[in-house]
């Protein structure tokens, strides 16, 4: 005899999120019987009853903190016996197309019992439950079960075994469930490897270490963390010497927010929830005039603690503020709180702010396992505070901008992935794609279902070690989500390693491989960002950033071109207005090409790209007083080389432009130490003026035809004798408003009404404001939830690659 019965397919982030505790909770309330699982496609609850419509009601209203519902499928189901309760079944397979959770900070009632002294998980590093703790970094295969899992290594104690079987318990099912008796041990190291101390004693050292201005490299969920006492300047000096980055911001960990309200203002509500919110993000925000504490005046790269000083600091003295070497000439600071339970208990420790960097050497990728970080570390850090759990996804801090309550993605990583964005409509059946995305800044994107699912921020993949870091993590990805590609996309651009081998692999595979314009994907990024269905026209795009390339040379059907204008404007673009849609990118206008002298070099010395900009635009440029920028030495045989033609490539980037007038203000050094620390330092530089009358500022950068006229904007910016933040500001205000005009220009002759902006240079939080005001009237679709830079550009590669299949 068969009972009628109804199943609910569920699909979402609903493993690992303690979702089945709230059906069985539930099911008990409710008086119905039956029983959940998990699966590769989710959650499947199957109910005795008729009509399941006040149980779906209740669940979406009981939805656990990290869950998120997606999809209910109602389906008929019959009984051949009548269960006799409600239960919890092992886990089953299937095809994969559930989420999998980012890591989580520590919640609440988890930060609670680690500073109970009652409570038998107290001070322990590890503790979590199904509200928090790690996710993403932990995880093998799927269903997200602890064999699969880092944790099983550590078999549960009779305790938490209870817990972990217990649906009324908060820590059923915590895969990364433990405690002191059973879970993994933090110890603290020397450089040889020999542990000094153990457990709760060597967070105490490790603090008291930083108190003495001592570098300690810390082992957390994704990687290594540097850190040091964010108040002493010559622990922050040692670091920067020691990790060999002189000027490029570092980030600062704060103890809890009252420590906050005392290094930024103002503190919003927003920032607030920002920083505490599960994602626990580095959050830049605008830097208040701090106090500068110093040992003897200015400290230098190199100068040694003093003996006998109390932590950095004369005759013992310590000044509760933050050091100025955190992010010297900048006009922001990146701020966060602990976000897992070790950083919690260090911080309360050491009772002030620290400098949290990423652990690795300059230029190399974070160390992930203990012996690399005793190998890569051993000549930045003085001790090492390491535990004996296994990284197996490298998960960086997540890097984030608030302004007022908008918050824009910078960087992508922990506390963001694995989560998937759903595709724009009328991508539903479209096939499984493998992006490959940037050289730089590199992530990857997989199309399946319905869903983008975007990996985490990588880097350069120049570098061997990114590269087999990438090379894990695609594998990793496809594994779990069952993921095997109809196609490969990948960028235009015929040196990039990305495209070299995600050509390898599609040959191997015998797949279609397509090559995607840079900033045809930047645009296209952006729109599947805000849901732009595939058929709903086409846009005009704004493509800001510093190189990409401009169109394929291989004459292969399957490459996507651009519409080049008559005068071809050049294979390297950076400055362009586009029309696009999923299909086509034309070119409508943009920034006129400039040589970039020496190549790749322009990229590193910003006054290479003053020269040429000169070269190109101001006849007698020698007699200016701005020509001290440019050594004499070497720019004038480079002069005789671009006019030449020797490896001086043209491409019309504003990411160049911006060095060239940074260059010109002498804001940065001869070869700058970080990517984009010129455009930085001008556009800190031009906040100090963002109250001056739009009306006193008598430069422009008119259109000449589709083109941008630089030749009149560096004739009227070099004749304005202005204070340096004047003329820093009116280089942003001229550009903005001439890119405006460009794009309302190009929106008229076509007749449309939407502004995409997408690109790097877009970070630049003065300059999209002021495009934005510019913009007044239109409609404009800016990234958000994706970087707007490269980050982002691997789902645009997938999406463009999908639209050609459909």
């Amino acid at each position: 005899m068969s009972h009628n019965g109804i199943l609910l397919r569920i699909k979402g982030k609903v493993q690992g999120v303690g979702f089945r505790p709230v059906v069985w909770q539930l099911a008990h309330e409710l008086g119905l019987t039956g029983d959940v699982s998990n699966n590769g496609a989710g959650v499947e609850v199957r109910l005795r009853c008729d009509d399941a419509g006040i149980f779906i009601r209740r669940l979406r209203q009981a939805c656990p903190p990290l869950a998120e519902i997606h999809s209910i499928e109602t389906l008929p189901w019959r009984w051949d016996e009548a269960p006799a309760g409600f239960t919890i079944l092992p886990s089953g397979g299937g095809g994969m197309s559930t989420q999998v959770v980012p890591d989580a900070a520590t919640c609440d009632a988890c930060l609670a019992e680690l500073n109970d002294p009652a409570d038998r998980r107290f001070h322990y590093p590890f503790i979590n439950c199904t509200h928090c703790g790690p996710r993403f970094t932990l995880i093998r295969r799927m269903p997200y079960d602890r064999p699969n899992t880092a944790m099983d290594a550590f078999p549960l104690c009779p305790r938490c075994l209870a817990e972990y079987q217990n649906p009324a318990d908060r820590r059923f099912h915590a895969q990364p469930n433990a405690c002191p008796d059973c879970g993994p041990r933090v110890w603290l190291s020397d450089r040889d490897g020999k542990e000094l101390s153990g457990g709760d004693d060597a967070v105490n050292s490790a603090a008291e270490r930083l108190l003495a201005g001592e570098i300690v490299a810390i082992k957390g969920l994704g990687g290594f963390h540097l850190a040091c006492d964010a108040a002493n300047p010559a622990a922050v000096a040692k670091l920067r010497r020691r990790k060999r980055r002189p000027s490029k911001p570092l980030a600062v960990m704060m103890p809890d927010i009252h420590w906050l309200r005392r290094c930024a203002d103002p503190v919003s509500d927003a920032l607030i929830a920002l920083l505490r919110s599960p994602a626990a993000p580095i959050v830049l925000i605008p830097q208040p005039g701090m106090a500068t504490v110093s040992a003897s005046g200015p400290v230098v790269l190199g100068e040694p603690v003093k003996p006998g000083s109390v932590a950095g600091y004369p005759d013992g003295k310590q000044e509760q503020a933050l050091c100025s070497l955190i992010a010297p000439g900048l006009h922001e600071i990146g701020v966060m709180l602990p976000s897992n339970p070790l950083q919690h208990l260090l911080l309360q420790r050491v009772g002030r702010p620290l400098v949290m960097t990423s652990g690795n050497l300059n230029g190399r990728p974070p160390a992930l396992d203990n012996a690399r970080a005793l190998a890569d570390l051993s000549a930045i850090a003085d001790s090492w505070l390491l535990h004996d759990r296994d990284i197996l996804q490298r998960a960086d801090d997540s890097l984030v901008r608030l302004a007022g309550d908008k918050v824009e993605m910078l960087r992508r990583s922990r506390g963001y992935v694995p989560d998937a964005l759903p595709l724009p409509p009328g991508f539903e059946q479209c096939p499984p794609v493998l992006a490959m995305g940037s050289d730089l800044k590199n992530t990857f994107c997989l199309l399946r279902d319905g869903q983008a699912i975007l990996s985490q921020h990588l880097g350069d993949l120049a570098d061997e070690g990114i590269r087999q870091q990438q090379q894990r993590a695609l594998s990793l990805f496809s594994a779990i989500w069952n993921f095997i590609p109809d196609r490969i996309a990948v960028d235009a651009h015929p040196g990039y390693l990305s495209r070299r081998w995600g050509a390898t692999l599609a040959e191997e595979l015998g797949l279609p491989c397509v090559t995607v314009l840079h900033h045809h994907a930047h645009i296209i990024a952006c729109l599947a960002e805000h849901g732009w269905g595939r058929n709903a026209g086409p846009v005009i795009g704004l493509a800001l950033d510093g190189l990409g390339f401009g169109r394929e040379l291989s004459g292969d059907p399957a490459d996507l071109s651009s519409n080049l204008p008559g005068d071809d404007p050049g294979a390297l673009w950076g400055g362009e207005c586009l029309k696009v849609d999923y299909l086509g990118c034309e070119w409508l206008g943009g920034l006129p090409a400039v040589p970039l002298p020496g190549g790749d070099m322009a990229a590193r010395q910003p006054w290479r790209n003053l020269l040429a900009q000169w070269l190109r635009f101001v006849p007698g440029w020698r007699d200016l007083p701005e020509a001290e920028a440019i050594p004499p030495a070497l720019g004038e045989p480079l002069a005789r080389a671009v006019a030449r033609g020797i490896n001086a490539p043209e491409a019309s980037s504003t990411g160049r432009l911006f060095d060239a007038v940074a260059a010109a203000l002498g804001l940065c050094p001869r070869e700058i130490s970080w990517e984009g620390e010129a455009a930085c330092r001008l556009e800190a530089l031009a906040w100090e003026a963002v109250s001056v009358r739009m009306a006193d500022i008598p430069v422009t950068v008119p259109l000449l035809d589709n083109r941008l006229d630089l030749a009149v904007f560096w004739r009227q910016w070099l004749a304005w004798r202005a204070e340096p933040p004047l003329r820093a500001y009116g280089f942003h205000l001229a550009l903005a408003r001439g890119f405006a005009a460009l794009a309302r220009q190009a929106a008229r002759r076509e007749g449309i009404d939407t502004i995409v902006l997408s690109g790097g240079v877009l970070h630049n939080r003065l300059f999209k404001e002021l495009l934005l005001q510019e913009l007044g009237g239109l409609r404009v679709l800016a990234p958000a939830r994706l970087p707007a830079g490269d980050g982002g550009l691997a789902l645009g590669q997938a999406l463009i690659a999908a639209a050609v299949s459909l």
